[in-house]
């Protein structure tokens, strides 16, 4: 079925743009999107020349922007407001989680990206972790405890940014991250909340020492309230010290491998010392005049990009910002792309594919082709032939045109709960996200990168700079992405409305931990933000959606584009704590 065969008779929402409509966004411009009172946008857009940091915590923000005004890089700055969230939103990035970032060298005129991700245990067979998971009664990877713990990748993930892009001392940009951890900093509201509810998760016969480092006294801290991490400040110490190799070959590379060894882990010291990073080549499609690039996998970058080249050919503005038609094409959008996902996205290192037909547009034309005018109920992966070939986002830009793209992780809040005594910080628990189907392939194996969920994302525009950004939150990070570009391309808001704006959020897509022959059976559940207008999600109902309304769970964005003139506009959008600054 040719889905643009019938252009004149096709429903309003399935009719494609006329041909060489492009609608591109051209830079930050004057909005036609009026947010409905009390439900959107409070903040204004940022805007400076000199450099700009749009991070999830003002502090951390205040951080990165210090080393710009240092003469830093915005490489530089992005690590150190790393360094920073690691200390002050634990339960969701640190130095035990994964990082990745895409770099834009401006002197080369190059995007480049860095996939820095930790594997599996090497002495962790399948039938070793099977045979441990039938003892437990188990039938999957538990979320917390040892055997959901991967190396960490971040440090070196610090370590190579640094090392190639990099202006001032390493040691320099742990600094302030180090000073507040031993003096304390205000914890802020929204953090507080969720650090709060993850502590409550945590059993307290978990080894190790989570409930000493985050819950001193049988509590944790309320907002306002001062918390220093000694730990914590003595770990970045040795990390300073080593040019951000302590964990890989020191004190704490050491006393991860020792814990675990004597706790029934199966992470040693080889795993931590045999770790690298890879530099990746992003991958990127057209969208309305924008190149707009992601990460190839083990991350889930693919799937906003199949989203965007399904929708590509519909002239979504004329549907309407929050209209039933345009929310039932993107979220029908998403149930297809997302079991390519469950079924395609795996290490390349052990499945040997591509995106280049996921991402083809002959492909995407045949699953754009599937989309009815109803809800479907299954959905299942495409045919592909594929040829060979909860979270923190932040953004730095610098003077000289330079921009990073850095999203980092411990998975769920506060990872595998496990802290090993005396370094202050969370293990990941990126194990899970394994498959135990041994078809699959995100199938469990021994030194393997499991599936990740972290994408940072960046857009050019006429072979320059256009726009930072990410939108930090599991399986929202490819919905919220596309919907955040959309806003801005399809819809003429500026940087801060784009993220303010209510979203929706599509669950029960298949995971990519399900088995080979799993699909979509159900449909799923479409959950619709304050300020989804209710016509919108009556529209829905009518076309078969199953509908909710929920308060949470829509993702934390942040952003940075830069203009014709060259002034860089700063956005972090007010479901977090967060801030955009510049200089």
């Amino acid at each position: 079925m040719d889905y643009t065969a019938n252009r004149a008779s096709a429903p309003k929402w399935r009719q494609p743009l006329a041909d060489g409509d492009s609608r591109a966004g051209a830079g930050p411009r004057r909005s036609g999107y009026n947010p409905p009172m009390g439900t959107t946008q409070r903040r204004s857009v940022v805007m400076a020349r000199n450099g700009m940091v749009a991070a999830s915590q003002p502090l951390a923000t205040e951080v990165g922007l210090s080393m710009l005004k240092k003469g830093g890089h915005a490489v530089d700055a992005a690590i150190a407001a790393n360094a920073a969230l690691g200390l002050m939103e634990p339960h969701m990035c640190g130095l035990g989680g994964d990082l990745f970032a895409l770099v834009w060298d401006e002197k080369n005129q190059t995007l480049q990206g860095l996939n820095a991700s930790g594997r599996s245990p090497k002495s962790l067979t399948y039938a070793c972790l099977t045979a441990k998971l039938k003892e437990a009664g188990a039938s999957q990877i538990p979320s917390t405890g040892v055997l959901s713990a991967s190396v960490p990748g971040a440090a070196q993930g610090w370590r190579w940014l640094s090392e190639r892009f990099g202006r001032l001392p390493f040691e320099r940009l742990l600094a302030p991250a180090i000073a507040y951890a031993e003096n304390g900093f205000p914890v802020s509201p929204v953090i507080a909340r969720q650090w709060r509810v993850a502590t409550v998760a945590m059993a307290k016969t978990l080894p190790g020492a989570f409930h000493k480092t985050f819950a001193p006294g049988g509590r944790t801290p309320n907002p306002g309230e001062i918390f220093a991490n000694p730990a914590l400040a003595r770990s970045y110490g040795l990390l300073a010290a080593s040019g951000g190799n302590d964990l890989y070959a020191g004190e704490l590379q050491q006393r991860i491998a020792g814990f675990m060894k004597e706790h029934g882990g199966f992470l040693d010291e080889d795993d931590l010392k045999t770790h690298r990073s890879d530099w990746v080549a992003p991958v990127s499609v057209h969208y309305r005049g924008c190149e707009v690039f992601e990460l190839p996998p083990n991350g889930q970058g693919g799937v906003a990009l199949q989203m965007l080249k399904m929708l590509a050919d519909d002239d979504l503005a004329s549907l309407g910002f929050m209209s039933g038609d345009c929310l039932h094409l993107m979220v029908e959008a998403k149930k297809l792309a997302f079991e390519d996902r469950a079924k395609f996205y795996a290490d390349p290192d052990f499945h040997d594919r591509s995106l280049e037909t996921l991402l083809g547009a002959p492909y995407n034309r045949r699953r754009r082709a599937l989309i009815g005018e109803q809800a479907a109920c299954r959905v299942a992966a495409g045919d592909a032939a594929l040829h060979r070939g909860d979270t923190v986002y932040l953004t730095a830009a610098d003077a000289d045109g330079n921009m990073a793209s850095l999203i980092q992780s411990v998975y769920y809040p506060f990872g595998s709960g496990i802290v090993v005594p005396e370094t202050g910080f969370v293990l990941q628990n990126r194990g899970l996200s394994f498959s135990l189907d041994p078809a699959h392939a995100n199938a469990y194996a021994p030194g393997k990168r499991p599936f990740h969920t972290i994408i940072p994302a960046f857009a050019l525009k006429d072979g320059r700079p256009f726009l930072s950004f990410g939108v930090m939150g599991g399986d929202m990070q490819p919905q919220g992405h596309v919907q955040v570009l959309t806003n801005i391309i399809d819809f003429n808001m500026d940087l801060q409305q784009a993220g303010d704006a209510p979203r929706w959020r599509h669950d029960g897509s298949t995971e990519p931990t399900a088995g080979v022959a799993d699909c979509l059976a159900d449909g799923g559940v479409v959950f619709l933000e304050e300020g989804v207008p209710e016509p919108a999600a009556q529209a829905l109902r009518r076309r078969g959606h199953r509908i909710q309304r929920a308060a949470e769970g829509f993702g934390g964005y942040q952003a940075i584009q830069r203009d014709g003139n060259g002034v860089y506009h700063g956005a972090s959008e007010s479901r977090k704590d967060g801030q955009a600054a510049g200089w």
